[in-house]
Formats: C-alpha cells, structure tokens, sequence
C-alpha cells in the first residue's frame, strides 16, 4: 500500500532519503522464538541475518552490553526483547520478496515460534490475491448462472450472458500486461465487480431481443431492433459506470487510479463485447435458445406495483426521517487506513496474538536528523525517550556514548546511527499502527524533531506512512465524490434531457450509499478506508442503473397514461429486472466478504453486498414515490416530456 502514495508525501521523502543515506530500511517484520537462553538467541539471531533478503537484525546486544549480567540493566529495556525466556527479534525484509523471505523464515523457526509485521502483511495478501480471486469465482458463477437460470425462459442464455461478459473479463485480465503491474486489492475485486457490473448490459440486449422475435420472424431484423432499442439504456448505464470508475483515477493514494483504471478498462470492453460480440454470437445460435427453452422458474410479479405504491407516503417519511443522521453518521466512522487485522484463523493473524500477549504492541518509528551536532541529538533522545508510548530509543547517544567521537569507532559500530549527512534514531514504541494513539505519537515525534532541526528532520515508518495516508485519502474522499456525483449528474440529464430527474436519482442512490456507509458507525466497528471510498463510488455508480431503467420506462409509460397507471405498470414491468441485477451484485460483494481473509477485500465486498440490496429497496420503494410526488414539476423541467394529459 505505500506503493501508493504520492512521492511528494513526507514519508515517501524521507524514505527516499533513508535509502540513499543508509543500507538498511525501518524493521518491518518482529521474531518470537520460544523458550532460549542469551546464548541461544544470539544463534537465532545470526540465523535469521543469513537469510538472504533479511537486514539489520536488532536484539538486546544493539541495546544493553549483554556481558554484564541482565539484572544490572533497566528492566524496561531488557523485557523489550528478551521476557520470560521468550526472545524478540526485529529486522528488515527486501522490498518485492517478501513471499520467498518470509516463507524460509518460517520454515527457520518452526511451527512453535512466531512472525509478525508489516512485510508478512504484504507476503499474506500477495498469497491471498491470487488464490482467493479463483475461490470466489468458483462459488459466484455457479451462483450467477443460478439466477440467471430462475430469470430466463431457455436453458442456454445464461451461457450468452456469461460468455459475452466472460470474454471481455479476460481480456481486461489480459491488457494488465500492458499497465506492468496491478495492486492485489485490483487483483482480487476488478474482475468480480466487471462482471457483475456489465452484466447487465447482456441481460438488456438479449431481453429485448427475445420481445423482438415475438414482433418478426427474422432473427437479423428482430436484433437489429433489439439494439436500437436497448442501445440508449446500454450506453447510459455503461457511461455512469464509466465516468464513476474514471473518478477514482483522479486519487492522489494511487491505489484508486490502479483500480480505477482497471475498472474503466473492463467497462468499455464489456460494452463494445455486448454491442459487438453478443449479437453476433446470438444469431449463429439463437437456434440453441429455441431449443432449450423452458417454462418460467419463478411466479410473475405482474400486479406487485399496487402493493408497492401503498407504501409511498411511509418510504418518503422514512427515507427522510433516516438520511440526516445516515449522512452525519458515515463521516463520523472510525477508519482503518492501512490493511487492517489479519484474522486469528490464520497462521499470521494468530502470530501477531501470541508475539502482542508477551512482547505487546510494537511498532518501530526512524527520525533522521542532521550529523554533527551530538548536543543537540543528545537533548532530542531525552524527550524521545521521555514520551509514553516509546519503550526504547537506539541512537549513538544512548547505545554508544555522547562523548565518544564516531571518528574512534570502527565503521561496523557506526554506520547504522551515521551516514555522510544524517544521523538515525530508531524508536520503538507500543502505540500501535494506527489510530488516535498512535497518529498523536507521529505527530509529537515530528514537533520534537522540528522543534531542533526544523524542515531538516525526517521521519518514516509504518504509522508514519498510515498517517500520511490518512490525510491524503480524506482530500481524495472529497474530490473524488464529488466528481463522481457530477460526472453522473452530467450523464442523467443528457439521458433524460431533464434537469429535475437527475435530482431524484442522485437522492435516491445517495441515501442508500449514506445508509450503507452508516452502519460501521452505529455498530461501533470501524472501516477499511479503502474499501470505503471505492464502495462510495462503486455503489453510486453501479446501482445507478436500477434507477435508470425504472425511470426511462416511467417515461414512456407516462405519455400513454395518468402517473399513478404509470408507475404501477412500470413496477410491474421492470421490478425482475432490477431484482436480478441486484441479486447478482448483492452475491458477488457478499461472496467476497465471506471468501477472503484480506481485510480490504473482505470489507469491499461487505459494504457492496448491502449496498445492492439497500439501493434495490430505494429504488423499488422511495424513487417511485418521488417520481410520483415531483411528477408535474418533473414535466415541467424536462424538455419534451409530452406526459399524457387525460386523468
């Protein structure tokens, strides 16, 4: 994930600096061995810096001279690395091979022994992406083809629909090759939420094409009319998909343009698969459909639009008695900005619970200050060893001396405090990774620092890096709804040459994302920040559509009708429809949260589970009854309405 970050951001600069000033890199991964004596852990610990890829491995003989007895040492010192004959070990893993790295590290320690940090994160995820990706279509596409089976009349259209949009998946996969490389959150969701997504686009097209074939006995002529027909409703839902995931590559945290780009990728091949591919598939073998169709699965929902339109006046009320305080809560949830918690059912998940019950938190915090002023350095330590939440600080001053010249000192002593230009403090500290506890720390350390050396001080680590990333993803939050909302909006009016409609829509899909993002809040669990900005844009520009196809037959309808006849028999019409896309998006996110331990991943999927279902309910229930409240001022701000007069 800091991969991601602008390269302007303060702790991309200063680790910038750090590598080009030192060999070594902040720790990013600890050791727990069971059970060893003094001697025994300086064996591990010369293990562990033979393994290739593996740097600056730190233990108590960095700290205290382990030649004198411990019990002469400070108590807090010694129990940072060696407690109850348990010994922590904490270094650096190569950036890029952490999967090979951490793998012979385990086999090193065994099954009794412990790993935790920051690169075992990344090798896990990296491990997962992959893996579960494959896991989860297994379990959807069976599902997928379920409800599409229930929602058609001929055994093989299904195939059609997954064919059409299962070619152009794979040729999104295909075209990475030419980015040179995507994030495993891309990896893992992209080509899920394509499919999902754009599979609608199939359903249109060959929906309307089986209504043609009743009207003309020419299987060309009826698709020539299908596409004419279905091309608007196609081009519409496919431009707000598209201007939604164009939204995201506007992120200053790139992991929104990695997405965002792979996103807009699938969504353009799906359109011209559907416009180009699926017709032609279609007519060499509509033959097949003819032959394999079947009776309805499931009861019609003809005369369902009565008994939804009775609740319009308690949808209003409710809607607008829950919004307020749904809005205010969903900018008031607690965020996770980094990958979040490895479950406890994995093998790293349990390691980090056994490593936090003996050792507690750690997370180790560089500040790079200018050489040459060891006075200076000296009084800097001092506060830093003075804050709560720092357990031990490792610098020249404290591990060698302040006045023992460096010039004296062999260059294996020195050279992982000094470099030509900078010195470097190491903290360790047990505020955490993230959170309020551990942001004020960052922010403390870097008033310290700045306080001594001004703009000249530098200061990286994980928390450090969370801590940008949570003031870029929050500018980034802002710009990228709003473009979303406006791009869409700019859509909608195009579509329904009205000014009012785009209102309704955008009110109706926004409440459901408000709502949707509310929950985390009034449930007390917090949120992975990244999941949540692209299910803020996902879930509006994705269920858009159910909207879209309601109100463009509403329309219709009602230049032949009153608007209560015209509401009812567009229920009744496009009710299905709409249920079937959103049982199919509602599937995916739910299958995601349930297949993947990537908490990221895990808590997309979650949030677009719901948000489907919760963006249906709004749709089938709160966007009639505005449409039918707003009916004549709607008239009256869409050009060319021609809404039929008679009562």
């Amino acid at each position: 994930m800091v991969d991601y970050l602008p390269d302007d951001s303060p702790s991309m600069e200063a680790m910038n600096i750090m590598e080009q000033e030192f060999d070594g890199s902040v720790p990013n991964t600890r050791v727990m061995i069971h059970d060893v004596s003094v001697a025994e852990a300086l064996e591990v610990k010369e293990a562990l810096a033979a393994v290739d890829g593996v740097s600056d491995v730190t233990w108590l003989d960095d700290a205290i001279d382990i030649k004198t007895p411990l019990e002469m040492a400070d108590p807090d010192t010694v129990e940072t690395y060696y407690k109850e004959n348990n010994a922590l070990f904490s270094f650096s893993i190569r950036d890029g091979d952490e999967v090979a790295i951490t793998d012979e590290i385990y086999e090193l320690i065994g099954e009794e022994n412990a790993m935790s940090g920051e690169a075992l994160d990344t090798a896990t995820s990296q491990k997962m992406a992959g893996n579960e990706s494959l896991y989860a279509a297994a379990l959807l596409v069976p599902i997928i083809i379920l409800i599409l089976i229930l929602s058609t009349t001929s055994w093989m259209e299904p195939v059609f629909f997954l064919t059409a949009i299962g070619v152009s998946v794979l040729i999104n996969l295909g075209t990475n090759i030419f980015v040179g490389e995507v994030s495993f959150v891309t990896q893992s969701v992209a080509p899920i939420l394509q499919l999902a997504v754009s599979l609608d686009y199939a359903i249109f097209l060959l929906h309307s094409f089986q209504d043609y074939r009743k009207q003309t006995s020419n299987p060309a002529e009826a698709m020539q009319l299908a596409m004419k027909k279905s091309f608007p409703a196609i081009t519409a839902s496919a431009a707000t998909t598209f201007f939604g995931f164009i939204a995201l590559s506007f992120m200053n945290f790139e992991i929104g343009s990695d997405l965002g780009i792979n996103l807009v990728k699938g969504i353009v091949l799906s359109f011209i698969s559907v416009m180009v591919f699926l017709p032609a598939l279609t007519l060499m073998f509509y033959k097949w459909i003819d032959k394999t169709e079947h009776k309805p699965l499931l009861p019609s929902l003809k005369g369902i639009g009565g008994t939804v339109l009775k609740t319009r006046i308690p949808s209003i009320i409710i809607v607008f008695i829950v919004i307020i305080p749904a809005f205010l809560a969903q900018s008031q949830t607690n965020f996770i900005y980094g990958i979040g918690e490895q479950p406890e059912t994995t093998r790293a998940g349990s390691d980090i619970v056994k490593i936090e019950e003996t050792f507690g938190k750690y997370t180790p915090m560089v500040v790079l200050v200018p050489k040459g002023d060891v006075a200076k350095e000296e009084k800097l330590v001092q506060e830093l060893e003075n804050l709560e939440p720092v357990t031990s600080v490792l610098s020249y001053v404290s591990a060698v001396s302040s006045v023992i010249p460096p010039e004296y000192l062999g260059e294996s002593i020195t050279e992982q405090f000094y470099s030509d230009n900078y010195s470097r403090i190491i903290l360790h500290t047990n505020a955490g990774n993230e959170g309020a506890e551990a942001f004020s720390l960052v922010e403390t350390v870097k008033d310290n620092a700045a306080s001594y050396y001004q703009d000249d001080a530098h200061v990286l680590g994980e928390s450090v890096t969370l801590y940008d990333m949570k003031h870029t993803v929050e500018k980034d939050n802002t710009l990228v709804n709003s473009l979303t909302v406006i791009a869409i909006a700019i859509v909608l009016m195009i579509t329904f040459r009205s000014i009012s409609i785009p209102i309704v829509l955008l009110l109706t899909i926004q409440s459901a994302v408000w709502i949707n993002l509310s929950v985390p809040y009034f449930t007390d669990s917090s949120l992975v920040f990244v999941g949540y900005l692209i299910v803020s844009t996902v879930q509006l520009a994705a269920t858009v559509d159910y909207g879209i196809l309601l109100t463009e037959a509403y329309k219709e309808h009602r230049k032949e009708m009153p608007s209560f006849r015209a509401m009812k028999k567009t229920i009744d019409e496009k009710i299905f429809s709409i249920a079937v896309s959103a049982s199919i998006l509602s599937s995916v996110g739910f299958i995601l949260a349930l297949t993947s331990s990537n908490p990221i991943v895990s808590s997309i999927g979650l949030l677009l589970g719901r948000g489907a279902l919760l963006a249906f309910i709004m749709v089938v229930c709160f966007l009639p009854a505005m449409l039918l409240v707003f009916d004549r001022f709607i008239e009256k701000t869409t050009w060319k309405a021609n809404f039929y007069k008679g009562k």
